[in-house]
């Protein structure tokens, strides 16, 4: 354990999920600092991404696997003050950035750190936290679930999230060869555009299927990136191209409650889905490596970065949780911590 042990306070504020329900029942409160085992860092939280599965921790969907923390948040930008024994690769003082299976919205949280990052060149705090969740999410279902390759087309629903912002970037990045969203809004057509989107449909106003058919010659899409279900798992069924990949990462409408499977069969599709919070430390160090090399050198090209909408003080979690519901956001919300005022300001009075 790292000799500044006398420098961290006994108690932080955290938000807690007082009972399942809407934003109102995020509460701020003071919990004891947590102590890092031997194979984890203690992290100084400057800011915390706030995502879809904390939405869903907050209204009793998505429980903490066994062992985590209560304290929603998974992904975290800030600085080393502790580390274990069997930690190598990062010291005190070291600004990095972490997926965490939960505890982000905190002052302190400890990480495992085979998920932990040094702070990608070209990223502020405030954009590296917005990065763990998302990059890796769409990493783990559209490159290595999904196998998209360069030259395909790809079906990106919630173009205008923090997951469709961010598999947007990927896959142009990565060589699609087409990139088709759906948006809620003409400003968000106009964001998903502009971060690389060839056609972004309004699907309140355009059914995605007749637009993805027209947009494709009739052929279809290789890859669809579904976070919303319901009844959009059918409809993708008949957007999908023979042998296409439907990757599910969320299910916002709910179940499919009417579904014909003929499709499935016909065309010789696949559906996945999967989470990333359970998997293994060394998967997902397996999703970072990659990152890494495929994406890292994009973001210190200054090619591609988180799109951050809006930040909030950590205490005013349940004000970002509104702002995430109402759908209005492009990218992804952050809370900031004490930590980065006082980072701010010191490089304020420093100039």
């Amino acid at each position: 354990m790292s000799n500044v042990k006398a420098l961290i306070p006994g108690e932080m504020t955290a938000i807690e999920i007082s009972q399942p329900g809407g934003p109102d029942v995020l509460m701020a409160t003071q919990r004891p600092v947590p102590s890092p085992k031997d194979d984890e860092l203690l992290i100084r939280v400057h800011a915390a991404g706030v995502n879809g599965p904390d939405v869903l921790q907050r209204k009793g969907f998505y429980n903490p696997p066994p062992g985590a923390s209560d304290i929603p948040g998974l992904e975290v930008a800030g600085e080393v003050v502790a580390v274990g024994s069997a930690v190598q690769r990062f010291e005190v003082g070291d600004l990095v950035c972490a997926l965490v299976t939960g505890g982000g919205y905190a002052e302190y949280v400890v990480a495992n750190h085979d998920v932990t990052m040094k702070l990608p060149a070209g990223l502020g705090l405030a954009e590296a936290a917005a990065m763990p969740e998302t990059f890796m999410t769409v990493w783990f279902n559209l490159l290595q679930i999904g196998k998209m390759k360069a030259g395909e087309t790809v079906l990106i629903h919630g173009g205008a999230s923090g997951i469709g912002t961010t598999a947007t970037m990927v896959a142009k990045a990565m060589g699609a060869a087409k990139i088709i969203t759906t948006v809620g809004s003409a400003a968000h057509r106009e964001a998903s555009l502009r971060l690389g989107a060839d056609h972004a449909v309004i699907y309140q106003e355009e059914d995605f299927v007749e637009r993805v058919m027209a947009f494709t010659d009739g052929k279809g899409v290789d890859v669809i990136l579904d976070i919303i279900a319901g009844d959009y798992v059918a409809r993708n069924y008949q957007a999908a191209a023979m042998h296409g990949r439907i990757l599910q990462v969320s299910a916002l409408k709910g179940p499919a409650k009417e579904l014909d499977l003929w499709p499935l069969l016909t065309k010789h599709l696949t559906h996945t889905g999967s989470t990333l919070r359970p998997r293994s430390y060394q998967a997902k160090a397996g999703i970072i490596a990659e990152l890494e090399q495929h994406i890292w050198p994009c973001i210190a090209a200054g090619q591609l970065k988180p799109v951050v909408y809006q930040t909030f003080p950590l205490e005013q979690a349940s004000e970002a949780h509104t702002l995430i519901d109402s759908g209005v956001h492009i990218g992804k919300i952050v809370l900031t911590t004490r930590a980065m005022t006082q980072s701010v300001d010191a490089a304020s009075a420093e100039s």
